[in-house]
């Protein structure tokens, strides 16, 4: 028996994330739309990677993550229908009706939508708790509602940070509710942990449902995995890298363990691409190496304040004394996230014979990216995409339920 597709869109799509979740338990993306142009890149590349692996043609693909040949080049073996199903505009006021227009041919077939507007407003409430109602960050819900409003899925899911829920003393996310429920769909929330779900990594997510009032499954019961796999299982194959030092694309050191073969983060290709570490100076090496030992034979996180004189840069030791994070080897990392872009101070490395902070496809493999899943755009870019994405394999956990129950 032939089986149905199960169209979705994916709003605010940053790098395509939760997408890849979603595409890899069996649902059809019908656009992507996303302001960020280089995050959109990286969803074309993707995208142009899923048409090739359905056509069994993935040859040109590692052939331009190699860089051996130009991303135009590698463009024209790709329907353009394809490449034009991802949407680089801001979803405002002014562009909303233009994106309607333009994804009008599938007005029927949207079974499902998918994304998580910016959450970076959330995540600084502590901080910003006066500017919070201010912020047009916060208002993005009214903007996926449309989406809603006009395709009429038999279903959302919504993805974002716990901040939402405490948002100006709990009524942003309150107004969020009713928006949704007065668009005729049953909501629910509960708050999920990507390390329940095959990701080496701390990221707590807020998760809301919508469904369609005649098909209300209410919140599923997403299978959560009892064996825990660490930092070093994910880190172990990849080669070592002094700081400053990366390789557009290496063979791996050794063969893959259990960890990367039961979630496929080594998914067929014998060489790993973005393997790139940022250099850093003396000082901060030796703040580094510091605190690799005192993690790793103590378990204690370095201070600020508790670092040697000579290694002090400012006198400010009351705020962000945290500043510098050794990635737990032994079990999962902290949350990664996109200010990962700006520095690696709080993504130290745990092999302190390498000394640095992690690399561009070590944080990849934080957040599960396959390692075939190549990132468009500079290094920061790369990093930025990687610490704003929603974690494919725990994307895929919902997903597959999601699927079920549709």
């Amino acid at each position: 028996m032939e089986t149905k597709l199960i169209n979705f869109i994916d709003l605010f799509a940053g790098a395509s994330g939760m997408s890849e979740g979603f595409i890899n338990a069996g649902f059809n993306p019908i656009a992507h739309i996303e302001m960020n142009q280089e995050a959109c890149l990286t969803i074309k590349t993707r995208a142009a990677y899923h048409y090739l692996k359905s056509k069994n043609k993935l040859e040109s693909y590692y052939t331009y993550i190699k860089g051996e040949i130009s991303r135009e080049e590698f463009y024209k073996n790709i329907p353009p229908e394809i490449l034009d199903s991802v949407v680089n505009v801001e979803i405002d006021d002014n562009s909303i009706k233009d994106i309607f227009k333009k994804l009008n041919l599938q007005k029927q077939n949207i079974d499902l939508i998918i994304g998580g507007p910016p959450c970076q407003a959330y995540s600084l409430l502590g901080r910003h708790q006066e500017n919070i109602e201010n912020d047009p960050r916060n208002k993005l819900y009214i903007q996926y509602g449309r989406f809603l409003k006009e395709f009429s899925p038999k279903a959302f899911v919504f993805e974002n940070v716990p901040g939402l829920l405490s948002a100006n003393k709990g009524k942003h996310f309150k107004n969020l509710k009713a928006y949704f429920r007065k668009l005729g769909y049953e909501v629910y929330h509960e708050k999920l942990n990507a390390s329940d779900y095959g990701v080496v990594q701390a990221r707590k997510r807020i998760i809301i449902i919508g469904w369609k009032k005649e098909n209300d499954f209410g919140f599923p019961d997403f299978e959560k995995l009892e064996i825990k796999h660490t930092v070093n299982d994910a880190f172990k194959d990849l080669p070592k890298l002094k700081p400053g030092e990366g390789y557009k694309y290496i063979n791996y050191k050794e063969k893959k363990n259990s960890y990367l073969e039961k979630f496929n983060l080594r998914n067929g290709i014998d060489f790993v691409t973005q393997h790139v570490s940022r250099r850093h100076n003396e000082r901060d090496l030796a703040i580094y190496k510091t605190a690799i030992h005192k993690w790793n034979n103590e378990q204690i996180r370095i201070k600020y304040p508790d670092l040697p004189e000579e290694l002090k840069t400012h006198k400010n030791e009351s705020s962000f004394i945290d500043r510098f994070k050794v990635v737990n080897g032994t079990g999962v990392s902290h949350t990664v996230v996109a200010h990962i872009a700006k520095d690696g101070h709080h993504y130290i490395h745990p092999d302190e014979e390498q000394c640095r902070s992690i690399s561009v496809r070590e944080a990849a493999r934080l957040q599960s990216f396959p390692d075939d899943f190549y990132f468009e755009g500079s290094r920061s870019a790369a990093f930025k995409q990687i610490g704003n994405a929603v974690p494919p394999l725990m994307a895929y956990a919902i997903a597959k339920k999601i699927k079920e129950l549709l």
